[in-house]
């Protein structure tokens, strides 16, 4: 797995409410090796998806996932995501209406009207909170990096 560089920027406002909310923390390191070997170990136990977990807090998850197959479009309503495409391709679908499926589960949801992309290793996705998305048709298989930022209230 190839070394990725993440900087992501926020306004003043925004480091000192997330200061006044979080404890300090130096920094949160995962090497690209250790990375791999738990995604190696998930996807051997799921094939279809797995993650290899970086953080997950209150406000913040990022996760290298790896699909090995399509999955049911989903919407985060307080969620904004970027994932950054590492390895494979796909059609991945954006916007248009979510359209639960008639036998239930949210893995057989699909988009009507969502606008199709193909994507590929080194493309970067941003998906605004609330806007319905959906991995369709995977290539062999795709792994990304997934950095979702929660906005708002949850509740």
């Amino acid at each position: 797995m190839k070394s990725i560089h993440l900087l992501v920027a926020f306004s003043t406002a925004s480091v000192s409410l997330w200061a006044a909310d979080t404890p300090a923390v130096p920094a949160i390191y995962k090497s690209a090796a250790d990375l791999a070997a738990i995604l190696k170990k998930n996807v051997e136990a799921t094939p279809d998806m797995a993650t290899s977990p970086v953080v997950s807090e209150d406000r913040y998850r990022v996760n290298i996932v790896r699909r090995g197959k399509g999955a049911g479009a989903i919407v985060h309503p307080a969620g904004t995501e970027v994932h950054y495409i590492i390895d494979g391709a796909a059609t991945f679908v954006t916007g248009g209406t979510l359209r639960p499926s008639s036998a239930g589960g949210r893995g057989n949801a699909t988009i009507a009207e969502g606008e199709s992309r193909h994507v590929a290793k080194g493309d970067v996705l941003l998906v605004p909170a609330g806007t319905p998305h959906w991995y369709k048709d995977v290539e062999g298989s795709i792994t990304y990096l997934e950095v979702r930022f929660d906005v708002g209230d949850k509740k």
